[in-house]
């Protein structure tokens, strides 16, 4: 490395998909990127689950989504892991977010919203 800060990219998605975020966070560390990811999976398998408690209305919710606009703002990029398609209302406002504050987008699955 030449002493410049790697690319932080951020990964938002459903975390019903755990295995595309495990991925993810794989290839992209594999690649010199800094990966700023979910703190943990309420909706995925209960194997890899962990705050099954925190609802889509729980204050805990909204203050983990905020949570996950501020690494949004300390990125360079936002990775979206739009497998089949799917685009949650969560992850659809923080991909206003980061067009908001133009951080730029790109999606696992070609056909995400611009």
């Amino acid at each position: 490395m030449n002493g410049a800060r790697p690319e932080v990219v951020t990964l938002c998605g459903s975390t019903r998909f755990y295995d595309a975020f495990q991925q993810a966070n794989y290839d992209l560390t594999m690649q010199g990127k800094i990966v700023l990811s979910v703190g943990f999976y309420p909706h995925a398998k209960a194997e890899h689950g962990h705050g099954e408690g925190v609802g889509h209305d729980s204050a805990e919710k909204v203050a983990l989504d905020e949570l996950h606009k501020r690494k949004i703002d300390m990125s360079d990029r936002v990775l979206v892991l739009n497998v089949g398609g799917y685009i949650g209302d969560s992850t659809r406002s923080e991909i206003e977010h980061a067009h908001r504050v133009g951080v730029p987008v790109d999606y696992l699955e070609s056909g995400g919203p611009s």
